[in-house]
């Protein structure tokens, strides 16, 4: 393989770093209205950020514009960090946040839409810091690299060899031939639904601020509230509630699926194998959950009869347990009520479903609901194979063949997962955590998901780790969100030799 394209590397951080930018200008007005003193952070980081990509940009002018593979990977690798060590900065300059790694780390879970937090008082935070915060998992949830692309064409740079690194699943399905296309197609689904669960949050009795906020948050994937008790400071309002419930299960789709559903092709959507699992499973569960709590009460929900919706214990136990579910499941982080208060049995099956994870082709992160149904069908395989040793049986998905080499990445995949979360979880004891912690802490970041158990459970937060554990969950979350190999690979010798 050739030598590597460095200044289309550079170049195209650069075109990332002046995005991030402009989006750290739209947090400015947030701030100017209160008129906090945080605005002039939040514009000085703007100016650099766009300065900073300015100067990648011009200063790296390739003879080639062509992408390959080990140019995709580090663009992709590379343009999250220079997001997230630019994405700090208002954090920094405003002294919102000051400490280095405290403002790395709820940047980089911003990015990675995991929403865990360092924050311990949110809302006394600046409107705009939260408005920035929340829009980090904004950018991050569908992929700024993504929307580069759409507008690669203009500056005669082809995408495709990006797409396949960001896209999220162990497959890309495309709408559109084209790729530039294709992203585009994509973000105007993802603003549009933004802007529709906007709208509908300010009817249910959301203020028109946190309405934006936690519609950004939601389609993403994310789960940063403005509220310090999450979702829980809306338990009076169950519409609410039940509206970022819905949004969240859209967002733990695949997109393509969604695109089907808004054309009309509702057929589409239910013969999809891995939305049948992915939506049978959070109700079957969920309905699991809600008989634990209805018949174990927790301290912690209310049956307040503030709203019409609100029919006492038995909507309680529905509603919390099939928000809860749909939060992990789509590694949303949205907390309702406090699962780890709950009997030890909803603790352990909350747990399990670290390891689920949404759709392929959504924004929710972990394993993917797809790897699971591919190894638990290649699994049952070879119970047969053992009764057939000669007969050729193979793993079929959507009523279709697949690849022993796709099996064979899905296993490898999960294996090399679940061992990340091994060591992770001693790493973390060496930094101080107790066993629980470190297990929730690591199952947590690697999955994108949030809230964990122990003392990072959905109460609690992570400021108070030690700065070497917020760095390593940092790094934890980024291979979590890029799906492992996008970053792993470049630890990789043979990742940079020429041939």
């Amino acid at each position: 393989m050739s030598a590597l394209n460095t200044k289309i590397i550079f170049r195209f951080l650069g075109i990332t770093a002046i995005l991030n930018g402009l989006f750290m200008f739209i947090a400015f007005p947030f701030s100017l209205y209160h008129n906090e003193n945080a605005k002039w952070g939040i514009l000085n980081a703007g100016i650099i950020t766009i300065i900073i990509g300015l100067l990648l940009y011009f200063l790296n002018k390739p003879k080639s514009t062509n992408i390959q593979k080990k140019e995709g990977y580090l663009i992709v690798s590379l343009g999250w960090l220079i997001l997230s060590f630019t994405g700090m900065l208002p954090y920094l300059f405003s002294g919102a946040i000051p400490n280095i790694s405290d403002a790395f780390f709820e940047t980089i879970s911003g990015y990675s839409t995991t929403g865990s937090s360092i924050l311990k008082d949110i809302e006394a935070m600046p409107k705009g810091i939260l408005f920035w915060r929340s829009a980090t998992h904004w950018i991050g949830g569908m992929g700024i690299i993504v929307l580069t692309i759409a507008i690669l064409p203009l500056l005669g740079i082809g995408g495709m060899q990006l797409f396949m690194a960001e896209a999220p699943g162990p497959s890309a399905d495309k709408l559109h031939p084209r790729i530039t296309d294709t992203a585009k197609r994509l973000y105007l689904i993802y603003v549009t639904l933004t802007i529709i669960q906007f709208f509908l949050l300010k009817i249910a009795g959301m203020n028109w601020f946190d309405a934006i906020n936690h519609a950004m948050a939601t389609m993403s994937t994310g789960g940063f509230s403005t509220k310090n008790n999450s979702v829980a400071f809306y338990n009076n309002l169950p519409f609410v509630q039940y509206i970022i419930l819905l949004f969240m299960l859209i967002a733990g789709t695949n997109f393509v699926l969604t695109y089907f559903a808004l054309k009309g092709k509702i057929r589409k959507v239910f013969e999809s194998e891995e939305f049948r699992y992915y939506f049978g499973g959070i109700i079957g569960v969920s309905a699991i959950i809600a008989i634990i709590i209805y018949f174990f009460q927790d301290p912690n929900l209310q049956t307040t009869i503030a709203h019409p919706m609100v029919f006492g214990k038995a909507e309680s136990a529905i509603r919390h347990s099939l928000f809860m579910v749909t939060s992990v499941v789509t590694t949303t982080g949205f907390v309702s009520a406090d699962f780890t208060m709950w009997h030890f049995l909803a603790t352990s099956i909350f747990f399990a479903l670290f390891f689920t994870g949404g759709s392929a082709g959504s924004t929710s992160g972990g394993v993917k609901v797809v790897r699971h149904i591919v190894m638990l069908k290649s699994s049952f395989l070879e119970f047969k194979k053992a009764l057939h040793p000669n007969a050729i049986i193979p793993v079929r998905y959507d009523k279709k063949a697949v690849s022993q080499t796709i099996v064979f990445n899905i296993l490898s995949f999960f294996i090399i997962y679940m061992l990340i979360f091994i060591v992770a979880s001693v790493v973390l004891t060496l930094f101080g955590l107790d066993f629980m912690s470190a297990i929730g802490a690591a199952a947590s970041s690697l999955g994108n998901i949030g809230p964990a158990i122990g003392s990072v459970s959905p109460v609690d937060n992570f400021s108070h780790l030690t700065d070497s554990a917020k760095w390593f969950c940092s790094f934890l979350m980024l291979i979590g969100r890029l799906e492992l190999f996008t970053v792993l690979i470049l630890f990789t010798p043979f990742f940079w030799r020429n041939n």
